[in-house]
């Protein structure tokens, strides 16, 4: 608040230009916050009055948050707070815990300095919201201290000092206060209120000086004293007038369009007023206002192909500066004389010559030797083996096995022994053996890639031990299951009882190696597909060789294998390089290490082994445990061989473990990290070095020049330095280059990051049986700069990036598949892992169990991070913890992270060897089955490749404009009209035509009785139940007799005056219609209300009340038992039941005449009113006339060809609009019958609307959306039963669907396709449209083209253009037409912010010009100028003296290739949305059901979903159908697919039960009814995330 003091008004003239200059760049977005702050402060800082030194000028912006005691010193005055806490890492951890595998202090102190870096600028982020049944952990954590901040923006700083002394009397109060409200608390608003962000301890508040948790509510909220204009939100719209009303109708109409709805819950400069909701929304637009990290690249082009830019590169982005590369010999491989021929006949030699020897220890769970295998036995029994498998198993004429087939093997890691017998045996009989893992359950992590493998590999046959065979899943008759995606298989045991001895002359063919394959290795590649490897003979022969030259291994050594046997240097060393030296291995099974970590030391210091094969892992675990183990000795081992040494917490695991048993005799010079790959096998070992020579170098390099693919040494940030240790030189007889990772293979400079392709005879030669993706990666030819290849030979990629250092030393800094390349910047897997886990997740995650992937959205790869969470662990902590890695990645790696997602212990899909299952993982993210128990998604600070917003060019309205604008676009006025109403001057030949009195096209209540006397028996009305049965008819004569009943009672009880209003509150049926002419007779108005619902009269009832004092009702009709229920107890609760005026129930009325029927003296008097609730919630009631109500009855009449012979059947709410109408006055106009059909009587019997019309063989029938979803979704799959009870729907011609929005295309396709079976017309269903200011538009009717339907473009639409598009084109969005104009209306689009006439290439709102519009408003207040604005207003040029009503709905005229009744091409009206409801996000104009449309489509589970604005945030409320742990599965996909297809990031994602989403009785959502309940903490939501 650098201008605190500072008199503005006095400062020099430039200094205040520069200042105004700085407020526009903020206001137009040129200028960060931040920015602006440091610029404004530097402006004024010679002005400032001199502040004591300790006080700090400008605080920009500053968050304090909880954990941060608000005390300058860095410890409050008790010593090292919370804070201290964190910022010193604990050095030292209890043994217990052996899952610490990826520990590093230099990282550790890199991310506490980094995050003590944040302190300083640190943000309040808002936390989640979850309901308390969702994922209850402990019932008092969740509960969180009152929430205090009311305090708004402009009421200076007493008010906050006052809000903040009160906050901490509240606080200080004791904590269990506090705690025994929450759990008396609703059940949202105790976990909801939580707005601590990365608080620490916050049991004891009594010991931080001021109240945290308040102090950063209220700045939350109290931002700088200027308030600077939001950068996050467009201009500030003004507000209109609102009254207070029940929620079940928000608001009168009475404010003109355009004017933002605000909440109830604003004051008046829309700061919102103690709400939990409101506070959290308002940290996350504080949050939001950081500067995004990498400069967007702005721009917009209108109208062009938009797709998002890359962001422009950096200048200073640092490039590789070094020459090209030259290729890295190995040394030659050496030739020993007594090298066997193949690997079969060393196994031969020792069997023979050394039978005694022992080949192999296994060990049992408690870490003892079970058995110990001889050369002997392994040879003998492998012969055996390969004999049986040869000769014994089917018939001598056809063998189940040929030389060259593949086998699968399947054996656990327990068991060595019965693993070597097989492989050898296989090799023996030069059957190809696949070693896969043991499948543990049908729907193993991967065990569909695992039957891909064995497909492509061609197995059918499996080899197993007895015991293997027994555990695995078996169907209840005893076999074993077909696991998912495997072929079928045969299962063999192997155990030595079932092998056949072989005869004395049948020797097994051993054959100096050639080309043939040896075995199959699997691999799964980074999108998790398995792929299996082919060594061959001769590969298999030279890796040994150069594996036993490299390590020096000598006859009769001992080595200790920790690894897995089946694979990778498990199998290269312990399984394939010791037989050939005759080695004796022991082998520590990964469930032996579980048991007993210490184990592989032990083995290491009995047998004085002189090789150690181990993982990080393995020495992490050992140092955990060495405590326990005082006099191992390590001083035997002369090569401790570290399988991942290419990781990058792989230095401080070997640094560590050395620190610890180099006093148990270790030699430093022993460890010998080393790199392999599926492909290429050993890539580069080091060798171990002579004693007491110098240890390699480290090298440190510079993250930032990493993620750039260069090498740099880190000399600036010692925060953001990898250490990498060299994993020593190339093998001998290999030929190393380093290539570009993606592209043709380029040769790297030297200082640059590649791919590392090695050449030698040792690799695996094909991924078998997928000869396409072998080429890629088995033979790459490098090419120089030039792109000019560098030779002949092939070299292999192996999947592992690195570089070369000095000396030739091969150094790997990540793998290909751990790349995640973010806006062109490439970032390792691990090194993020290891990030994360510095950030003391002890009390949080464990350690071992974290998945790190990228996803696309929206044109770049995001990172998304998945981590198993400790079940003690707080809701609060886990937040924290998130928080933190958030910003620690930020920090150190320059990245944001996109989503964090914890899931509950042992949820993640894991390897066999207990590793996360990464592809699996991320399959389950993607498809919504991961089932999250915490989640933040942080698409603000990440997504920077968002086009520009789109700014408003000011429109110039003038005649030149439209005349320009016919030019450049060649297109016509979009305006189109129905055909004429018909001439009423001939009244003769009218008369004489249709008997039809010139007084019916004035009043309906004369036609009512003119027919009562020409056609008294003539059936006008028929009332169905749900049976199906008529429950009442009306005749002509009848229902005239029934009117005047009512009449006579309204003149005797009521005490009316003529134009005063009634209420008539009648269930759909004949006395509503009664009712109505019964009021028209006795000369007052009526008024149709939808009575109260009496299950629900505390959400229904207000609604009704509210519609009778707006209307000023003199009197209520209704019937008996609805007059009970007004009167009743349960309606008072909820309304004032002792004002009500006069209720007459109408069901026993006596037989009596009125005196006379009333005759309006003009056409112009009113007819009825009819209000109707909005989408928006608003409350409108308009006037019809009598001219208007007769006209509009006309008008259906020729449009749908109606007179006395036609039956129409109608399933309709009766209580407003077009459907009013139909049920009410198109009978008693047009004379043809009606078959009523109340909506309600469906939801008893499903099949009753279309049954009904199969029975009376119906040809025109009106409906609502409701109805149509009901039959949809409840007999979709019921069509043959309705074929076998004789529904045919052959009859229906036309099915038109009554609504106010824009046709709900899929629903209606869907009930077309569904009952196309019972004989339904494909060309039969249609809509129509009416709107507040004129009932009915548009209505398909018998005459007119079919509606057609169009493609167009939703990226033009959001510019409020319309580009048509072919079906199926990408972003296409489909409009049906909303039906045929009715005679006599006029539409005309318009632009509604200069209301200049549009080209029908745009889309603007829809006026009408009609004589059966409504002749204006029926307020509370007489606002003149809304009747104007909407029922008589003009264009500004073109036509200006046409009078126009402004229907409110957006939409476009497209003229289409059909011809109408008179010959002319039709021209048809699309509607696109109601322009109040539509979202204005970025400059662009978005419609809620598109967005919305998206979302039901994201996951399986969303039933609906609603979207609103708040504070230019988008909030999705999204219905979950399934079960409550699905409920954080939604945000992600909700996210991503709203960003994918519509460009927009959701800031706030709401799941709630099903039914919340509130809508009307037309079946439109009330989102504006939502958004209030949103705001108001109504909601009772599953789970509230906020996304950063």
């Amino acid at each position: 608040m650098a201008d605190q003091g500072v008199d503005l008004s006095g400062l020099p003239k430039e200094v205040r230009d520069h200042l105004a200059e700085l407020d526009l760049e903020l206001s137009e977005g040129d200028i960060t916050q931040k920015g602006y702050e440091k610029k404004r402060a530097k402006l004024l800082a010679p002005y400032v009055p001199q502040m004591s030194p300790g006080v700090e000028l400008s605080l920009p912006d500053v968050q304090l948050s909880p954990g941060h005691s608000a005390d300058p010193s860095p410890e409050g005055p008790e010593g090292p707070g919370p804070s201290s806490a964190s910022r010193h890492h604990r050095s030292h951890r209890s043994g217990g815990a052996r899952d610490d595998r990826y520990r590093s202090d230099i990282h550790t102190e890199a991310v506490q300095a980094a995050l003590a870096k944040h302190k300083e600028e640190k943000m309040a982020l808002p936390m989640p919201t979850k309901r308390r049944s969702a994922f209850v952990q402990s019932p008092v954590d969740n509960g969180t201290p009152p929430d205090t901040s009311s305090a708004s923006e402009d009421e200076g700083s007493l008010r906050r000092q006052a809000a903040l002394s009160a906050a901490l009397a509240q606080s200080l109060q004791s904590p269990d206060y506090w705690i025994n409200r929450s759990v008396q608390s609703s059940s949202t608003s105790s976990s909801a209120s939580s707005t601590l962000s990365h608080g620490e301890a916050k049991t004891q508040p009594q010991t931080q000086p001021p109240t945290t948790s308040a102090l950063a509510d209220i700045l939350a909220i109290t931002r700088i004293e200027s308030v600077p204009p939001d950068v996050t939100s467009s201009t500030p719209q003004e507000r209109g007038s609102r009254l207070d009303l029940p929620p079940s109708a928000a608001a009168v109409r009475g404010m003109s369009r355009g004017q933002s709805r605000c909440s109830m819950l604003d004051t008046a400069d829309g700061v919102p007023v103690n709400s939990r909701v409101s506070t959290k929304i308002q940290q996350l637009l504080n949050t939001l206002k950081r500067p995004k990290r990498p400069p967007l690249s702005e721009f917009f082009l209108d109208d062009s192909e938009e797709i998002v830019e890359v962001p422009q590169p950096d200048p200073n982005t640092p490039r590789p500066e070094g020459r090209q590369i030259i290729p890295v010999k190995g040394e030659p491989l050496g030739v020993v004389s007594n090298w066997p021929p193949a690997l079969q006949a060393a196994l031969a030699r020792w069997g023979a010559t050394q039978a005694k020897s022992p080949a192999l220890t296994a060990l049992d769970i408690t870490g003892k030797p079970l058995y110990t295998l001889t050369y002997g036995k392994l040879w003998s029994r492998s012969l055996k083996l390969a004999y049986t498998l040869l000769n014994k198993l089917g018939t001598k004429s056809e063998p189940v096995l040929k030389p060259g087939d593949r086998v699968a093997l399947v054996y656990p890691n327990s068991d060595p022994a019965m693993f070597w017998v097989a492989f050898y045996g296989c090799l023996l009989a030069e059957v190809i053996p696949v070693p896969i893992e043991v499948p543990l359950s049908r729907q193993d992590a991967g065990s569909q890639q695992i039957g891909f493998l064995l497909g492509s590999c061609g197995v059918s046959l499996a080899l197993t031990s007895e015991v293997c065979l027994k555990g695995l899943p078996k169907t209840p008759n005893g076999e074993i299951v077909q696991f998912k995606g495997w072929p079928r298989m045969k299962w063999v045991v192997t155990d030595t009882k079932y092998l056949t001895k072989p005869s004395k002359d049948w020797q097994p063919h051993i054959p100096t190696a050639n080309t043939d394959t040896a075995y199959i290795e699997y691999k799964a590649s980074k999108e998790g597909t398995v792929m299996g490897v082919a060594v061959s003979k001769v590969s298999l022969l030279t890796h040994c060789q150069a594996l036993t030259q490299a390590c020096n291994y000598c006859e009769g050594e001992t080595l200790v294998n920790v690894l897995d046997c089946k694979k990778d240097m498990g199998l290269w060393h312990g399984v394939l390089t010791s037989v050939m030296n005759r080695i004796h291995t022991i082998t520590v099974p990964y469930a032996v290490m579980k048991a007993c970590p210490m184990s592989w030391v032990q083995r290491v210091h009995i047998h004085k082994a002189r090789v150690a094969l181990v993982k990080c892992r393995d020495l992490h675990w050992a140092m955990m445990a060495h405590r326990d183990q005082r006099d191992t000795n390590l001083s035997s081992i002369r090569m401790l061989i570290v399988a991942d040494g290419a990781n990058p917490w792989s230095v401080s695991s070997c640094d560590a473990f050395l620190n610890v048993f180099q006093s148990h005799g270790l030699k430093p010079e022993v460890i010998c990290p080393c790199a392999s790959s599926p492909e290429a096998l050993t890539v580069a070992i080091r060798r171990p070095g002579a004693r007491g020579a110098p240890l390699p170098a480290r090298a440190i390099l510079s993250m930032g020049g990493l993620s750039h693919g260069v090498i740099r040494v880190n000399t600036e940030d010692k925060n953001s330095a990898l250490t990498v240790q060299d994993v020593g030189h190339v093998m001998p007889g290999a030929l190393m280059c380093i290539v570009k990772p993606d592209g043709p293979p380029q040769l790297c400079k030297t200082d640059e990051i590649g791919e590392i392709v090695l050449n030698s005879r040792a690799g695996g030669t094909m991924y078998y049986g997928l000869p396409g993706v072998t080429k890629n990666t088995f033979e790459v030819i490098p090419v120089n700069q030039a792109g000019a290849p560098i030779g002949e030979i092939p070299f292999t990629r192996t999947g592992l990036l690195g570089f070369v250092g000095p000396g030739s030393l091969v150094f790997v800094v990540g793998k290909n598949e751990g790349l995640l390349t973010v806006s062109g910047r490439r970032h390792n897997a691990d090194d993020l892992v290891a990030t994360a886990l510095a950030v003391e997740p002890v009390k949080t995650v464990y350690r071992g169990r974290i998945a790190v992937f990228s996803v696309t959205v929206f044109y770049d790869e995001r990172i998304v991070i998945v981590a198993e969470q400790r079940p003690d662990a707080s809701e609060e902590d886990s937040f924290q913890w998130m928080s933190r890695v958030l910003q620690a990645i930020d920090s150190i790696h320059q990245v944001g992270l996109y989503c964090l997602a914890l899931v509950p212990a042992n949820t993640l899909p894991k390897t066999p060897l207990g590793g996360i299952h990464v592809s699996e993982t991320k399959q389950n993210f993607l498809e919504g089955n991961l089932h999250p128990c915490n989640i933040l998604l942080c698409p603000h600070t990440c997504v920077t490749n968002l086009p520009k917003p789109r700014q408003k060019q000011p429109v110039g309205v003038g005649p030149a404009s439209i005349m320009v604008g016919n030019l450049v676009a060649g297109k016509r006025i979009a305006q189109a009209t129905g055909r004429e109403l018909g001439v009423v001057e001939d009244e003769g030949l009218v008369r004489k035509l249709a008997k039809w009195p010139a007084v019916m096209h004035q009043f309906l209540s004369e036609a009512l009785q003119w027919r009562a006397q020409t056609d008294p028996e003539h059936v006008l009305y028929v009332l169905l139940n749900a049976k199906g049965v008529a429950v009442c008819t009306a005749t002509c004569v009848q229902l005239h007799k029934r009117a005047e009943k009512i009449t006579s009672a309204l003149l005797e009880r009521g005490g009316l005056n003529t134009g005063d209003n009634v209420v008539l509150l009648y269930p759909p049926g004949i006395d509503l219609i009664a009712a109505f002419y019964g009021c028209l007779y006795a000369g007052v108005i009526p008024v149709t209300v939808r009575p109260p619902h009496p299950q629900n009269l505390a959400a229904t009832l207000p609604t009704v009340r509210m519609i009778i004092d707006v209307s000023k009702a003199a009197c209520i009709l209704t019937t008996q038992p609805l007059m009970r229920i007004l009167r009743s107890r349960e309606a008072a609760a909820s309304v004032n039941i002792k004002t009500w005026p006069t209720i007459i129930d109408t069901d026993d009325l006596p037989r009596r005449r009125p005196p006379q029927i009333y005759k309006p003296p003009t056409a112009e008097m009113l007819a009825y009113l009819d209000f109707s609730v909005s989408t928006t919630g608003m409350l409108t009631g308009v006037k019809m006339s009598h001219a208007a109500t007769s006209t509009l009855c006309r008008s259906i009449k020729l449009q749908c060809e109606l007179y006395s012979s036609r039956q129409i059947a109608i399933c309709l709410d009766p209580y407003c609009g077009l459907g009013f109408v139909l049920w009410c006055l198109s009978s008693v106009y047009s004379g043809h019958q009606s078959i009523l059909i109340p909506p309600l009587e469906l939801e008893g019997a499903l099949p009753l609307w279309l049954s009904t019309l199969s029975q009376y063989k119906i040809r025109d029938t009106f409906c609502s959306y409701s109805v149509m979803e009901l039959c949809t979704k409840g007999l979709g799959m019921q069509t043959e039963i309705l074929k076998a009870r004789g529904v045919n729907l052959s009859c229906v011609r036309s099915c038109v669907v009554i609504a106010e929005e824009r046709p709900r295309l899929t629903l209606t396709q869907s009930f077309s396709k569904l009952f196309k079976d019972l004989g339904l017309s494909p060309r039969a269903v249609s809509t129509a449209f009416g709107s507040r200011v004129n009932l009915a538009i548009c209505l398909q009717g018998t005459s007119g083209p079919d509606p057609s339907t169009v493609y167009v473009d939703m990226k033009s639409l959001r510019h409020d253009r319309v580009r048509l598009v072919e079906r199926g084109a990408p972003q296409s969005l489909p409009l049906m037409e909303s039906g045929t104009i009715l005679p006599g209306v006029r539409v005309i689009i318009v632009n509604p912010e200069t209301r200049g006439p549009l080209g029908d290439s745009h889309l603007g709102e829809i006026w009408v010009n009609s004589p059966h519009s409504a002749s204006g408003y029926y307020t509370i207040y007489g606002e003149e100028s809304l009747q104007a604005d909407h029922f008589n207003t003009r264009l500004s040029f073109g036509e200006p003296q046409t009078l126009w009503a402004r229907t409110g709905y957006l939409g476009f005229v497209k003229r289409t290739e059909l011809l109408d009744a008179s010959g002319d091409r039709h021209d048809a009206l699309f509607v696109v949305g109601y322009l109040d409801e539509t979202l204005e996000l970025r400059g662009l104009r978005y419609h809620p059901i598109d967005i919305e449309t998206s979302v039901s489509r994201a996951h399986r589970s969303i039933a609906e979903s609603a979207v609103f604005t708040w504070t230019n945030l988008l909030v999705v409320v999204a219905e979950l159908a399934g079960s409550e742990q699905e409920a954080l599965d939604l945000v992600p996909l909700v996210t991503n697919v709203v960003l994918e297809e519509h460009h927009l990031i959701v800031g706030v994602v709401v799941v709630v039960d099903p039914g919340v989403i509130p809508i009307n009785s037309r079946g439109e959502k009330q989102r504006m009814h939502l958004r209030d309940s949103f705001l108001a903490d109504q909601l009772d939501p599953i789970y509230v995330a906020y996304n950063m």
